[in-house]
């Protein structure tokens, strides 16, 4: 089954990204990849890059942003494959950023 890990930071309390903690991404993104969980991921550009869209009337509406303000932004996520919600909890656990900030681990609908 497959789950997506949502890696949400609070800027005001993440340490900067360092050499270390890149190294821990690294690292266990190889894990990932070597026990054949990984089946992608990637970082986010910060919110202020985000543009929302909304159609309304048919009419296509465009914000700078994010569409919420939240404290806590989707900084990146890795997507899963995974026996069971137990094994891909024990993979987000892994996420560095899971120590400053929030992981969120969903199912995902595959269609088709």
């Amino acid at each position: 089954m497959q789950y997506m890990a949502l890696i949400y930071i609070d800027p005001a309390l993440a340490p900067p990204m360092s050499d270390k903690m890149n190294a821990e991404y690294l690292d266990l993104t190889k894990r990932m990849r070597e026990a054949g969980v990984m089946k992608g991921g990637d970082a986010l550009h910060p919110p202020a890059t985000a543009t929302s869209v909304k159609v309304r009337g048919g009419k296509v509406e465009t914000m700078d942003g994010p569409f919420a303000e939240t404290k806590e932004h989707l900084g990146g996520y890795y997507l899963l494959d995974c026996a069971d919600l137990d094994e891909a909890i024990k993979w987000a656990s892994q996420i560095p950023g899971a120590r400053h900030g929030t992981v969120e681990v969903r199912p995902v609908v595959v269609f088709g």
